[in-house]
């Protein structure tokens, strides 16, 4: 059976086994990714991860600066499907026209749920109790073309966003293999998107932001449990009269919940086990492992002992 032409479009780690299985299953004639960036320590100019790989695998690769750099190229390439898998950029109409099927994309989350660029964290800030991923064919619009198919999973409570993308890439493996095989046996399938989408814009340091003055104890533990993967939820902690940035990198809800009179930002309470308890504006939460500025991460508990931090009433995590 001839394969697949396909052309390939990716940029982070996530990406890579999807350019490998496409590799294994179709006949990749092109690979594109976003242009080479200063990485690391040292800012070298580095390619992405998905560059790396296919030039490994002996692959033609580009990265423009703009996807309309690439056009007049890709345009001379016959191939019959496209597939992106956090490309990070929008196609234009008359790129989606190119290939003779079109462009297939697999998102993290059951479209229209969570349209956008940082599925996985939203569906952490939001506590879902389900999640999945979709391969839909991409349309001019913000990921609201018609669907192939979808797969489901539970997300657990105690997943955070680097446990969920460890069980969504594999199940998007299998979505995006399922589809390809139904497309080479010439069986396509597009089914309108239904239900009244939401949207996952891109979260940057700002938005990783902790304010226990007006987040709840949920509120905080969710938003640190999506942001595990980066940028690390953030707050500012005062001690002696200053104020540092804190990255708070793991909570616990209290079992039972508790709640006290006591100022939104105080310590309730500093346990070895268990860390410090913190007073939300509403309810309270275990800080249970810290990574204060310029040292390594460490158990909170042995934080608040190393900087005297004890239950005085007083407002020591602050917004800002």
């Amino acid at each position: 059976m001839t394969k697949l032409k396909t052309i390939f479009f990716g940029t982070p780690q996530l990406s890579v086994p999807y350019l490998e299985l496409l590799h294994e299953l179709t006949d990749v004639q092109l690979v594109v990714t976003q242009a080479d960036k200063p990485r690391g320590r040292g800012m070298l100019i580095t390619p992405c991860p998905v560059k790396s790989r296919a030039l490994e695998l002996g692959l033609s690769v580009r990265s423009p600066e703009k996807l309309k750099d690439i056009y007049e190229e890709v345009k001379n390439i016959p191939f019959d499907l496209g597939v992106a898998v956090a490309f990070g950029k929008l196609f234009r109409p008359d790129f989606l026209a190119l290939p003779k099927l079109g462009i297939l994309n697999v998102h993290f989350s059951l479209l229209p749920l969570l349209r956008g660029a940082a599925p996985v964290q939203h569906s952490l800030f939001q506590n879902f109790k389900q999640t999945g991923v979709s391969v839909f064919w991409i349309a001019p619009g913000m990921d609201d073309g018609p669907l192939f198919l979808q797969k489901e999973i539970p997300v657990e409570p105690e997943d955070d966003a680097a446990t969920l993308f460890d069980k969504l890439i594999p199940l998007g493996l299998s979505a995006l293999k399922e589809a390809l095989e139904q497309i080479a046996q010439g069986r396509i399938t597009k089914i309108a998107q239904s239900g009244e989408p939401t949207l996952a814009p891109m979260i940057d340091k700002q938005n990783a932001v902790l304010d226990f003055q007006t987040m709840s104890a949920e509120q905080i533990h969710h938003k640190v449990r999506g942001l595990a993967c980066g940028p690390k939820a953030r707050t500012f902690i005062r001690l002696n009269g200053k104020e540092e940035l804190l990255q708070i990198l793991r909570t616990q809800l209290p079992q039972p919940p508790q709640d006290a009179q006591a100022a939104p930002g105080s310590i309730l309470a500093v346990e070895s086990t268990k860390g410090i308890l913190v007073k939300c504006k509403q309810g309270s939460i275990w800080v249970v492992t810290v990574h204060p500025a310029g040292k390594k991460p460490m158990p909170a508990a042995d934080f608040a002992n190393g900087h005297s931090v004890k239950p005085t009433g007083e407002v020591v995590f602050c917004h800002d």
